[in-house]
């Protein structure tokens, strides 16, 4: 996994608006129920994001990532891997997701995918609801990020007609096998349809830097538009606030991100 079971994001929370959240269960086509964690800002900013999390599935890391791109306007919702073979319910510290994830296949990633951008185009321009916030006008420009597992991920949403208006992968492997069915990032790129940001780490030995800079050349031969950053010195999972040796490398992912979703989507 690329991060201890007590690690959390390492973005201070924000003393702006207030956000509001809440625990969900989506629905994909294949009729598989899953978990999720949504939050909404109180002053949209017409983006969203979906959340696809490492091989613990919905942990509490990506809960409170969720919260801070609510905290810079950014609707998301984090979703969970495991509605097929682990349910719905809560689960605590002793789950073992690794049979979980020998499990988990593309088709039902892919749908699992496609249902949490329909519930955040239904949210957004639907009644907020419970939810502490106003409603605004139209659906949001969605992104979806992910880390490891879900790095990869992340960047075969690109794939899925979605209309996204990006993808933002952390060191998730773009070449090789998975430990399920998904294809390789860099043997798909003619089908990806949305800019990329990918962010990896340079000293990560599980991915070699020059993996990701065959994931950039086939990139941009293909003509993706794509920002491909390399942090130095940076392992594997280094965006994490318990690395705090790597704070330089996690503030200027962070700051990269943010810069590619304003730039991006709908203002």
């Amino acid at each position: 996994m690329c991060f201890d079971l007590d690690s959390a994001p390492p973005i201070p929370a924000s003393a702006g608006p207030a956000v509001a959240h809440e625990h969900a269960i989506l629905s994909a086509s294949d009729g598989n129920r899953f978990r999720a964690f949504y939050v909404r800002p109180s002053i949209p900013t017409g983006k969203a994001v979906v959340i696809l999390p490492d091989v613990r599935g919905l942990h509490h890391y990506y809960e409170e990532l969720a919260l801070r791109f609510a905290e810079i306007g950014v609707e998301a919702v984090a979703i969970d891997y495991f509605g097929r073979t682990a349910g719905t319910d809560e689960r605590d510290e002793t789950f073992h997701s690794a049979p979980h994830v020998a499990q988990t296949t593309w088709a039902g990633l892919s749908g699992d995918i496609v249902a949490a951008a329909a519930f955040l185009r239904g949210r957004s321009s639907g009644p907020a609801q419970d939810m502490a916030a106003t409603t605004q006008a139209g659906p949001p420009a969605i992104f979806v990020t992910g880390f490891c597992m879900g790095g990869r991920n992340a960047f075969l949403a690109s794939t899925l007609g979605l209309g996204l208006a990006g993808v933002i992968g952390f060191y998730g492997w773009p070449g090789g096998p998975a430990r399920n069915d998904t294809p390789a990032p860099t043997d798909s790129v003619a089908a990806f349809d949305c800019p990329v940001l990918g962010i990896f780490g340079g000293a990560d030995q599980g991915i070699p830097v020059s993996v990701v800079q065959a994931f950039r050349d086939a990139l941009t031969v293909t003509g993706i538009e794509n920002e491909i950053v390399v942090e130095p010195d940076a392992p594997h999972g280094f965006f994490d606030q318990k690395q705090a040796e790597y704070q330089v490398q996690s503030d200027d992912a962070w700051a990269r991100v943010r810069r590619f979703i304003d730039a991006h989507g709908a203002n």
